[in-house]
């Protein structure tokens, strides 16, 4: 039954390659399923970078304060299910199957009665899937990390009354415009009449737009900032302890879960989601606040395993992800580097390369999975303008790179895995496939 459900959806298109934006269809889609998302209220985040780590930190903050949640966040690394979380838990493969069902039927539905001229798209159909599961589990907040863009994403169909804009910088400009102002346009347009908006730290061009958003709909944005934070101390492998003030509370000694300086910029964002979710009458507590962020997870963004190599796996697919992955392995990262990279060929792979090949002592190139990965000749090419020859291997599969890897890296070194959370996924299976080997 799960495996039909996977394989319909895999029917209706890679979503990369597929992907339609509007809001229509999904619109009429949720109206046939009887409106679920209209049974709880939604929090929204959108960005370029920091949306999925935000949107885990809300969902660990909520559920610490015992409020039952659903988390949709997208790509997922290895199963599917991944992405639709209740209670902090993977949906079920059964539950999975049958809201897929109930929402194929709507879909072919509509398509029957000609309201739609093509079936959803496969992020339209995971977007139903996920508000009919969390409509099921009887969630009280669903958390939505937006696909891609803002204005026509699958989400905004929700309706989200709070929302939260992370970091925006160039990406996906073949959707969202060749311009910061346009992505930020396309990012802001979640702010509508009547939200709740809080914003990260941006570039002066993306802030400017999102301003002009907030003023067009009468909205005063809920803005964070680095003076709010004290850091106090960090460990050896990148996590930070910092006390953060806002206007209505103080968090003080709180550990990141997660690593990277980065983090903290997201965990203030999380703060003041928090915040307006226990002005709106949630029993948020401090200390939930604190226990929330202490224990948040986030698969593949900088997630470590430790061993002889020890392997980090980070999911950077653009320029500001690149420059975030070197400034900690800069920080944090003395022993030498094996780089693992393979990425998408419609994305600035050469930037990329840039910051972070000569951060490694070897690189190890490999094609990924999918049909828009880049082909190891052309990332050789990338490779052989910004290192020796000698010091660059290339495999024409993950498996072939995570071996070569091993091989060439010493016990004390580390193996970061870079350039997409496809490839990132693709290690992550192997590595649970050696571990349940050696059970």
């Amino acid at each position: 039954m799960f495996e039909e459900a996977v394989r319909y959806l895999l029917s209706l298109g890679h979503e990369t390659l597929t992907i339609k934006l509007g809001l229509r269809n999904t619109q009429l889609l949720l109206e046939a399923l009887g409106n679920p998302q209209r049974n709880f209220p939604a929090a929204q985040i959108a960005g370029t970078n920091g949306k999925g780590s935000t949107a885990v930190m809300l969902d660990a903050i909520c559920r610490a304060a015992g409020i039952r949640t659903g988390l949709f966040t997208s790509p997922h690394l290895v199963s599917i299910t991944e992405r639709i979380k209740i209670d902090g838990r993977d949906v079920s493969r059964l539950q999975f199957a049958k809201c897929t069902e109930r929402v194929r039927r709507a879909a072919e539905g509509l398509l029957s009665q000609k309201e739609i001229e093509a079936l959803p798209t496969f992020f339209e159909h995971l977007t139903a899937i996920a508000l009919e599961a969390f409509q099921q589990a009887g969630v009280e907040l669903a958390v939505l990390e937006t696909g891609l863009g803002g204005r026509l994403d699958a989400t905004t169909a929700v309706g989200a009354e709070l929302v939260a804009l992370t970091p925006i910088s160039m990406d996906h400009e073949e959707f969202l415009g060749s311009t910061i102002e346009s992505v930020a346009a396309e990012k802001a347009a979640i702010i509508h009449k009547g939200v709740r908006a809080v914003v990260a730290p941006q570039a002066p061009a993306a802030l400017q737009v999102i301003l002009r958003q907030c003023e067009i709909c009468d909205v005063e944005p809920i803005m964070t900032n680095e003076d709010q934070v004290q850091i106090e101390q960090w460990s050896s492998d990148g996590r930070f302890r910092m006390t953060i003030t806002t206007s209505q509370d103080r968090y003080e000694s709180l550990w990141l879960r997660l690593r990277g300086q980065h983090q903290i910029a997201n965990a203030l964002v999380a703060i003041q989601l928090a915040e307006c979710l226990r002005n709106d009458g949630f029993h948020i507590t401090n200390g939930a606040i604190v226990e929330g962020l202490e224990q948040a997870e986030h698969a593949g963004r900088l997630e470590l395993h430790d061993g002889r190599p020890s392997i980090l796996l980070d999911g950077a697919h653009n320029p500001a992800g690149a420059e975030t992955l070197r400034q900690y392995l800069d920080q944090f990262v003395p022993q030498p580097v094996t780089l693992i990279f393979g990425g998408m060929h419609d994305k600035k792979l050469a930037q990329m390369a840039m910051l972070l090949f000569p951060a490694a002592r070897w690189i190890v190139l490999t094609k990924l999975d999918n049909p828009r990965s880049a082909t190891t000749e052309s990332l050789q090419d990338l490779a052989g303008s910004i290192r020796e020859p000698s010091e660059i291997r290339t495999a024409p599969c993950v498996s072939g790179a995570l071996r070569i890897a091993k091989e060439i890296t010493p016990g004390a070194g580390l193996i970061c895995v870079t350039g997409s959370l496809y490839l990132v996924g693709e290690i992550k299976t192997l590595l649970e496939k050696e571990l349940s080997l050696a059970q």
